[in-house]
């Protein structure tokens, strides 16, 4: 799952970016409010959550949050903020943000209250994905083959959840790049089909590699095969 950050203290920007990442996400920060919306407004396909700062320069979080809203975008939106006024959690609930959470605040109930949000829908983001024989168990970050458990580094895992998701169709190499890891990859990189070619040796079995190459497009994971 992808998610944008935005804040302006750096070393906080920077910390949540790292802790994220150490779970599976793939982390952009931006760090005012006038880039948020630009990059909210072009990539908000490619974002599953926004985590958006108060106390922004050029625009403020409730200004970011209300425009938006206001373009008809339903990207989930987190606010962190130190302000704890009961007013201002109104009002930014009420303008059209999903949570508010609270400095400070543990990296934990912060993913608590990220897998909530990416929860909603459940019938959208269910927290078991199946294709064929195997289940990614989203909420554990755990792949099984029946009960046996298969080991996936955080990328692998990311690039395998894209697929199920996916899953018999085709998906370009961009797509798995702008989906699991962020604006600054070097998209020149054979880093996607490294991994691929790992995740294949992990998860094939006699006859059944899965993962199908398609030529010149990308990459398609087969339930039928």
């Amino acid at each position: 799952m992808r998610i944008l950050i935005v804040e302006d203290d750096e070393k906080l920007s920077h910390a949540l970016k790292k802790g994220l990442e150490l779970m599976a996400y793939a982390v952009d920060v931006v760090m005012d409010g006038e880039t948020a919306l630009r990059r909210i407004e072009a990539n908000h396909g490619d974002y599953d959550l926004a985590i958006l700062d108060l106390n922004l320069p050029k625009m403020n979080g409730f200004e970011v949050c209300t425009a938006v809203r206001e373009k008809g975008i339903s990207l989930p939106i987190l606010i962190l903020t130190g302000q704890d006024s009961a007013e201002d959690k109104v009002k930014g609930l009420n303008i059209g943000a999903d949570d508010y959470l609270t400095k400070p605040f543990s990296i934990s109930e912060l993913e608590a209250r990220i897998r909530a949000l990416l929860r909603r829908p459940k019938d959208v983001t269910p927290t078991l994905l199946e294709c064929k024989d195997l289940t990614l168990d989203l909420a554990s970050r755990k792949l099984y083959r029946r009960n046996h458990e298969i080991l996936l580094s955080l990328k692998e895992f990311g690039i395998l959840e894209y697929l199920i998701r996916n899953c018999n169709q085709v998906v370009q190499r961009e797509q798995i790049l702008s989906h699991v890891w962020d604006f600054e990859f070097n998209s020149f990189s054979n880093i996607i089909d490294v991994h691929i070619a790992n995740l294949r040796k992990k998860i094939r079995t006699p006859g059944n590699d899965y993962i199908e190459t398609v030529r010149g497009v990308g990459y398609r994971l087969n339930s039928d095969s």
